[in-house]
């Protein structure tokens, strides 16, 4: 495989699984501030990361989202989901210092 077919390939898998994330969020209402992340363009890595300072972001603003489980590899695991407009109101508190998160922020406070 080539250096160009691999990009486009790279590209491809990004573009999937943003859609993807998008579509679930929007298809059920709710999903977990990673799946919002990944939803804004981030990779699976970089979301998690940015998660968990949104979830510090919650605890400080008394926002509690909707219990729920998830499932990965036949495994349940137990979740938060908040909807767009809870995660909004997250990104306000939410103060990145990295280019990538701070465009990733701005995205989901507009995505409510």
């Amino acid at each position: 495989m080539n250096a160009s077919s691999r990009q486009a390939r790279q590209s491809i898998r990004n573009r999937t699984r943003t859609q993807r994330a998008a579509a679930r969020i929007t298809r059920r209402g709710t999903g977990t501030l990673t799946t919002h992340a990944i939803a804004a363009g981030l990779t699976p890595r970089q979301a998690s990361s940015v998660a968990s300072s949104l979830r510090k972001a919650a605890t400080k603003l008394g926002i509690t989202g909707q219990a729920g489980i998830a499932y990965r590899k036949g495994r349940a695991r137990a979740c938060t989901r908040y909807t767009r407009a809870q995660v909004a109101a997250l990104t306000v508190v939410y103060r990145p210092r990295r280019a990538d998160y701070q465009a990733c922020a701005a995205r989901l406070a507009l995505a409510a």
